[in-house]
């Protein structure tokens, strides 16, 4: 057996009274491209930060590559690259002098981090503004910079929270293709969208999160057959998409999490 890429013990985190996370055990494999879904205020941001060591965990721990993230933090940090909710940009320096700064704090030589982040600017479409600061940018480009700066140094490990937010259906397309060959590599990514039809094509394995605790996890055809077998159970039958003979990760998401309000359910001056 392989070592997981990302592995958590009970993993908890408590604002006061809050439980955000509640006791999450989960298990990524090396080289999987996961995707980590919930709705809003599930824990998926808080979870994320804590897997990256940008928020510390109340209980529980964190493996990544084998390296516990609690006694070895630099070491996993060298070795993850991460698209954070806030994007946390440095705005006063320019695209360029940006992802240098990055490819020096990850340790590359000046020379490497200025190939590669000349090469990361063409290929994020942002080499004709070559002297524009980043406060300048939109908040697709922002966006792109973001990735670009959390690959510069080949991460064994991609944390990816809502990546395609605010960019055009061409990058999509551009980051898809990069996203999927590093998969294709060994690259381990961890995804949160909102968007579950870009889930349903880039991603191999989900986990979904409600109220703070994972409520389903494995591969996409294993929580299909989960949400089928309980139908069946019931006496019942889902009906899949019309231009498909299966049942969507739209369906099943909203099987598993709840559903959605009763149709008939109208807002009372809309009515």
């Amino acid at each position: 057996m392989s070592t997981p890429a990302i592995q958590t013990e009970t993993l908890t985190r408590r604002f006061g009274e809050l439980v955000a996370v509640d006791q999450v055990n989960m298990s990524v494999e090396t080289g999987q491209f996961f995707g980590f879904l919930g709705p809003n205020g599930a824990g998926k941001s808080t979870t994320i930060k804590m897997l990256t060591g940008l928020l510390q965990p109340t209980s529980g721990s964190i493996r990544i590559l084998g390296h516990d993230l609690e006694k070895e933090p630099i070491e996993v940090k060298r070795r993850i690259g991460v698209v954070p909710e806030g994007l946390a940009l440095f705005e006063r320096l320019t695209g360029a002098e940006y992802l240098s700064f990055v490819g020096r704090m990850y340790g590359l030589d000046r020379t490497t981090a200025a190939q590669r982040g000349a090469e990361l600017l063409d290929f994020m479409q942002l080499a004709e503004r070559p002297k524009s600061l980043v406060a300048d940018y939109s908040h697709g480009m922002k966006k792109k910079l973001a990735l670009a700066a959390a690959v510069i140094h080949g991460p064994q490990v991609l944390f990816l929270d809502e990546p395609f937010e605010g960019v055009d259906a061409i990058a999509a397309g551009t980051l898809k293709n990069m996203l999927s060959r590093m998969v294709e590599r060994g690259v381990t990514i961890f995804l949160t969208s909102h968007v579950l039809e870009i889930v349903e094509r880039l991603c191999s394995h989900v986990a979904i999160i409600h109220k703070g605790g994972i409520v389903a996890q494995g591969s996409i055809e294993e929580l299909r057959a989960g949400v089928e077998a309980r139908a069946a159970a019931a006496g019942g039958r889902l009906a899949p998409h019309e231009e498909s003979e299966k049942l969507t990760l739209e369906q099943i998401f909203l099987e598993i999490v709840g559903g959605t309000k009763d149709a008939g359910q109208e807002l009372s001056w809309l009515a």
